[in-house]
């Protein structure tokens, strides 16, 4: 883990320092939840769900694209995403993932996270938390950073829970908490 990136919030840090904090500690409890696992393993679902760690992958690059890169900057996501039809093919993401290698799937949601991170910097410099997206919702506001960075720690928070019920169902891997040198 590279030492400007925290292992989870400060216990008495700025706003800022707080809410990037929160959202790393999930995305690295994520990442290890879903770490050296096979395709096999990757593909694994609970009944009756179709979720699969590959698919969570898959759908977490996916956020992070839209929220940091498409909502937060109104730039273009990249591949894959700017190639699918959503409209035609919504969940795309899901389904997409068990044709995908596990190195490509890992590939995808580290990139799509280090550039979130870059993203997120480049705005925390240029406005702060009260910046305003890009994007504009269906009543007409735009979101602050700081509402987007309580959005994806919510989306992260949800889909850790989920990872771990899968993640314990292969090989009995549990905890809260990453181990200190992950």
């Amino acid at each position: 883990m590279s030492e400007d990136i925290p292992l989870e919030p400060p216990v008495a840090g700025s706003e800022a320092d707080t809410l990037i904090g929160s959202l790393e500690r999930q995305r690295r409890t994520f990442a290890w939840k879903c770490e050296g696992l096979d395709a096999a393993g990757l593909d694994a679902r609970l009944a009756p769900s179709t979720i699969t760690l590959g698919g969570l992958l898959k759908h977490l690059a996916l956020v992070e694209a839209d929220y940091f890169t498409v909502r937060l900057l109104g730039e273009d996501p990249g591949e894959p995403w700017n190639t699918v039809d959503w409209e035609a093919e919504p969940g795309w993401e899901w389904r997409s993932a068990a044709d995908d290698t596990p190195e490509q799937l890992y590939a995808l949601w580290e990139s799509a996270v280090a550039r979130s991170r870059v993203n997120v910097r480049k705005v925390l410099a240029e406005g702060g938390l009260d910046r305003l997206a890009h994007y504009t919702g269906r009543n007409g506001e735009s979101p602050s950073l700081r509402r987007i960075l309580a959005d994806l720690i919510e989306e992260y928070a949800r889909h850790v829970g989920q990872a771990d019920l899968i993640r314990e169902s292969i090989d009995g891997r549990v905890g809260e908490d990453p181990p200190a040198d992950f």
